[in-house]
């Protein structure tokens, strides 16, 4: 893929997280348009078409089992690593195709980080657990910079700069996890996709990482798959709303709607959003 193209739309967003009402205009990172992705023969996703704003937070937010991870492995192609599987329609990042044929998966990955649900460090050092990336991927850098810019994006260098060498599995579970963030920006992506980050760790832990995204998405597009409202009420500038659909016996991911996050918690245009929003089903 070729370095930061001029993307080919915008999207109206909002000023501020908290839903201000102004409305400015954000280039689109991502653009999908009908997309189907399959198990096997099994479909897991349906006619799925938004756009992601760039430097902006996305919520994914719907009941279990509707395909809110398979979508956002989507983005940075990491289902291409379990056989069998298949995706249809447009996926666009920075207006070339995501899926095209000279499109290498080893390089998306490079640019759009990941996350997971659980701190997952290597049984490494800290400073190493940062540094194995970009050595990998041959980013040519001061690697005792790097580590501590990192470090410190991640809102960790002052908690560990004097342990750099100590395994990180002797950092709490919301320090591994900022941790494993610290270790997704080193590779300097411009996209962040973050399944779940905050379900492993303990409420003032969630606070650290809720604030950490915040200060991040000054700089790097966000898309969280989250199972908590009051996260992505909070975090997000934008919110899409997954949810099942049985049609035919089979089930099925499919988008319902997305929105700013001030529309999709306070006026869903559809019935199916509200009654999740409002713990009618979910």
């Amino acid at each position: 893929m070729t370095d930061a193209p001029v993307p080919r739309t915008t999207i109206a967003a909002p000023e501020t997280a908290a839903g201000s009402g102004a409305l400015k205009v954000v280039p689109t990172v991502f653009e999908v348009e009908k997309l189907n992705f399959y198990y096997g023969a099994a479909p897991a996703l349906r006619d799925v078409s938004l756009t992601i704003g760039r430097r902006e937070i996305t919520a994914l937010i719907g009941p279990s089992g509707c395909g809110k991870t398979t979508f956002l492995r989507c983005l940075n192609r990491l289902n291409d690593l379990i056989p069998g599987t298949r995706v249809e329609g447009r996926l666009d990042f920075d207006g070339q195709p995501l899926y095209g044929p000279t499109v290498r998966a080893i390089e998306v990955r490079r640019r759009i980080g990941m996350v997971f649900q659980k701190p997952n460090p290597f049984p490494k050092s800290i400073y190493d657990n940062v540094a194995i990336a970009p050595k990998v991927n041959g980013i040519k850098a001061n690697m005792d910079d790097l580590v501590e810019e990192s470090l410190t994006r991640a809102a960790l260098w002052d908690e560990v700069k004097g342990k750099l060498r100590e395994s990180a599995f002797s950092l709490s579970g919301g320090q591994q996890q900022r941790l494993c963030i610290a270790r997704a920006i080193a590779i300097r992506p411009e996209v962040i996709l973050m399944d779940e980050p905050c379900s492993a760790l303990d409420p003032l832990a969630t606070i650290r990482i809720e604030e950490l995204m915040t200060e991040l998405k000054n700089e790097y597009t966000i898309v969280v798959v989250t199972h908590n409202m009051q996260q992505a009420a909070r975090v997000s500038d934008r919110t899409a709303f997954f949810t099942v659909d049985s049609a035919d016996g089979v089930r099925t991911g499919v988008l319902v709607e997305t929105g700013t996050t001030d529309q999709i918690f306070t006026s869903p245009s559809d019935p199916r959003t509200d009654d999740y929003i409002t713990g009618r089903f979910g």
